[in-house]
């Protein structure tokens, strides 16, 4: 079955739980369900279909509905975030995605709420009481059919003139079933293919392409049509799939909502990431 996801966790799904080059422990914290499966070799990349590598899974209740006060899922993403990137250096954050295409903008509107701070200098930093910033750059490079230009380009020649210690990448995913849209956050140390979960595969980015290590972040917000159909008809015992040209994604209706809210909590997780001394709600009103 052609199975259309990228999240790390329903791929191992698919496949023998003891299947040999991958690791996976699950633990509950508060409401958030977290798994951690790491990918340690050749065998385990064919066995899941992943790149060698950690993908941490985050879940919880749909992110659209108003989240609890004691919502662990920021929490988590941030803690995550911190035991993967570098102590030191510039972090460039990039919100990959097209704005106008509601599914697809979490990236950017996600980059539109990080607190950039390298044009800051250290003198004017110390002086409001911010001497402990750490340098970080914010950028949406937008899409292959409205630049002409590769995300990966953009984002090496930023990386040539910004040299920061490591990046984060923000982009919408595709999952295999309904409820984990919306509900469901991964993040991954083995870089990203944009566009792969809708079929539309660009240049990989990852630290064998950029040279720095990345740190991919995203939400499932939509469902390959085929998959979904695929999935439900082995679930109903049928042995005859769907043709695999429908051609559809399917997404919530409250797609709008998700967005909103998830980038919301995603940028405030990286914030809290990057700036551990300032609390959350003085990052918002810096923000």
């Amino acid at each position: 079955m052609n199975i259309r996801t990228d999240l790390a966790l329903e791929r191992r799904e698919l496949v023998n739980d003891e299947c040999q080059g991958v690791e996976c422990d699950e633990y509950t914290k508060g409401n958030a369900k977290i798994t951690r499966i790491k990918v340690l070799n050749k065998q385990g990349e064919e066995a899941v279909g992943k790149p060698i590598g950690t993908y941490i899974t985050i879940e919880g209740d749909l992110i659209s509905n108003e989240l609890p006060s004691d919502d662990n899922r920021r929490n988590a993403v941030s803690e995550e975030l911190k035991r993967l990137l570098p102590k030191d250096g510039t972090i460039l954050v990039a919100g990959l995605g097209n704005s106008d295409i509601t599914p697809d903008a979490l990236g950017p509107k996600t980059a539109s709420g990080i607190l950039a701070t390298r044009h800051i200098d250290k003198d004017l930093a110390e002086t409001l009481g911010l001497g402990n910033l750490r340098s970080v750059s914010a950028i949406s490079p937008g899409v292959l059919g409205k630049t002409g230009i590769e995300t990966v380009e953009i984002i090496n020649g930023i990386i040539s003139r910004v040299k920061p210690s490591a990046v984060i990448i923000i982009d919408a995913l595709a999952s295999r079933r309904l409820s984990r849209l919306g509900t469901t956050i991964q993040i991954s140390d083995s870089g990203i293919c944009p566009g792969s979960g809708v079929g539309n595969s660009r240049s990989e980015i990852s630290e064998k392409t950029v040279g720095v290590p990345v740190i991919a972040i995203g939400v499932p917000t939509v469902v390959d049509a085929s998959t979904l159909a695929e999935d439900i008809m082995q679930i109903k015992g049928e042995n005859t799939p769907p043709a695999d040209s429908i051609g559809m994604m399917v997404t919530p209706r409250e797609i709008d909502t998700v967005i909103d809210r998830a980038s919301g909590v995603l940028s405030m997780a990286i914030n809290c990431a990057l700036h551990p001394q300032m609390s959350a709600e003085d990052l918002s009103a810096l923000i």
